[in-house]
């Protein structure tokens, strides 16, 4: 007797049945030590970044090719990843998620060729990308095909980059190649539960003989304070998720576009506060954090890299609704010196920035930069050339504050109206020199100050005397490199006024195929 042809109700529930196993990734076991461990599951990750009810799944069913080492009987649902795109507060978005309860959610060549199709449907879209990294890494029975997945992965990041914002979040582990698709993206999230690394412990102590606990090679605070390779440091998941979505806030859909506008804080009022912050003594530190959170819409100031390179001092805040970029010299930290990580650090926001239509203000206090054998060896004059071509190569709105000390290359390096910015602005304790008044006072009154019958008098009156000469605002004003000394509270009107002044810029650069960023 033949079989009973299947009717559509039972075809449904075939498909529903085969959905939920895939849906259930690597079961309940696993998704329990998941959980055990602190760590959502990749559907759970997803559901939490996107707006409830708005994820479209890609690729449930895909399966993998490889019939060698018992692949063709292995059960990964998903490949390992879930994919899709949903949104995000309103916004369109692409996502991926690897699923570490799928055979530790290793990629293979299916399980890459996943997140390729969302990064190129993300290009094709102009919307953002993010990818949630919990993988053992390679998927060692898949062997070649596995390495040619990865490198279909680094060549769509750098097609993305530049036209669409690329986030990853390191929620588990993530080693080996795996470790380059994060560094080509344009921000990197680290949660405490999670490390990535080249080479682990073990392979570093059979090679160097140095030892070393996975944490300390890897872990979230080695990266955030010594690498600098993460941007941000998240204690959880979802921790992690919120800083996604305020970072997302900040930026356009893709390349094309302006920031959105937010209602905040229209409050241009003059603010007492910051007539407070710098002290009298013009060598004694302050926290450049504390200005920044006066001057931006409700104090609110998202910093990038906040324990990495502190002399310098970069991140997301609005004023008067608009998305801007702020960078700032820190005099609490090194006495706020330009150095090879800062101009790193400094360089490679002000070209995201600027990648990303985000207006920049920069606040100077810099007294140059940092002088020693191991910063010269270190490279520092191509390193600190970074700085310059960032400023120099931006063509958003840039806001330049002289707040102290602008010395040298360093004032250069700070957007100065050389490099290109739109508007400068100094405070009344600007100092704009070649250097500062102590170490110029021996150079050019040298023969007065050997010849004078009290050398030390003549010394400290030729300092005064340089100090009222270069180290104000008022000269590099009356040569139009400073374009108003403002009264400190006036700081943030003067900014928004600014911003709207310029929010229709436009500047073009002589065609070419792409400048040669020093490295």
């Amino acid at each position: 007797m033949a079989n009973k042809p299947l009717t559509m109700e039972d075809r449904v529930e075939k498909l529903h049945d085969a959905q939920a196993h895939n849906k259930a990734g690597g079961g309940e076991k696993r998704i329990e030590k998941q959980h055990s461990q602190g760590k959502l599951t990749a559907r759970e990750r997803i559901d939490a970044l996107l707006d409830p009810g708005s994820f479209n799944e890609v690729g449930l069913f895909r399966k993998n090719r490889t019939t060698t080492f018992g692949m063709d009987k292995a059960d990964m649902p998903a490949e390992g990843v879930v994919t899709g795109s949903g949104t995000v507060r309103g916004r369109p978005i692409h996502v991926a998620s690897q699923d570490f309860t799928v055979m530790g959610g290793s990629a293979g060549e299916s399980h890459n060729k996943k997140v390729v199709e969302m990064m190129e449907s993300a290009l094709a879209t102009g919307t953002p990308f993010l990818i949630f990294n919990d993988s053992g890494g390679a998927r060692i029975q898949e062997g070649i095909d596995s390495l040619s997945g990865y490198g279909q992965v680094f060549y769509a990041n750098v097609k993305l980059s530049g036209v669409v914002p690329q986030i990853c979040i390191i929620a588990g582990p993530c080693a080996g190649g795996a470790v380059y698709s994060p560094a080509l993206a344009d921000y990197v999230i680290q949660t405490r539960k999670a490390q990535m690394f080249i080479t682990g412990p073990a392979v570093i102590k059979q090679v160097t003989g140095e030892e070393i606990t996975g944490e300390a090679l890897g872990g979230a605070d080695a990266h955030q304070n010594i690498s600098g390779v993460n941007h941000f440091v998240a204690d959880d998941d979802e921790q992690a998720i919120a800083i996604a979505k305020k970072l997302l806030s900040f930026f356009p859909q893709n390349n094309r576009e302006d920031p959105p506008i937010v209602d905040t804080d229209p409050d241009m009022s003059y603010n007492p506060k910051l007539l407070d912050i710098i002290p009298t003594e013009d060598k004694k530190g302050y926290d450049v954090r504390d200005i920044i959170k006066e001057v931006v819409d409700l104090g609110d100031f998202l910093e990038v890299q906040a324990g990495y390179a502190k002399n310098i001092v970069v991140g997301y805040a609005r004023i008067n609704g608009r998305s801007v970029g702020i960078v700032a010299n820190n005099p609490m930290a090194m006495a706020g010196v330009l150095d090879i990580n800062a101009s790193d650090k400094g360089a490679k926001f002000v070209s995201t920035c600027d990648a990303f239509n985000i207006p920049i203000v920069t606040f100077v206090d810099v007294p140059g930069y940092l002088p020693g054998v191991a910063q010269e060896h270190g490279g520092i004059i191509r390193h600190g050339a970074k700085m310059l071509y960032a400023y120099s190569e931006a063509t958003v709105p840039l806001i330049t504050v002289v707040l102290r000390k602008s010395y040298g290359g360093s004032y250069l390096a700070m957007a100065s109206k050389d490099l290109g910015a739109d508007r400068v602005f100094a405070w009344p304790t600007a100092e704009i020199a070649v250097m500062g008044a102590e170490g110029a006072a021996a150079v050019v009154f040298k023969k007065e100050i050997a010849a004078a019958d009290d050398p030390e008098k003549a010394r400290e009156e030729k300092i005064q005397e340089y100090r009222d000469t270069f180290a104000t605002p008022f000269m590099s004003a009356a040569r139009g490199l400073v374009d108003e000394i403002i009264d400190p509270g006036e700081t943030r009107a003067k900014i928004a006024n600014a911003l709207e002044l310029l929010a229709n810029k436009r500047k073009t650069r002589p065609e070419k195929k792409h400048g040669l960023e020093p490295v």
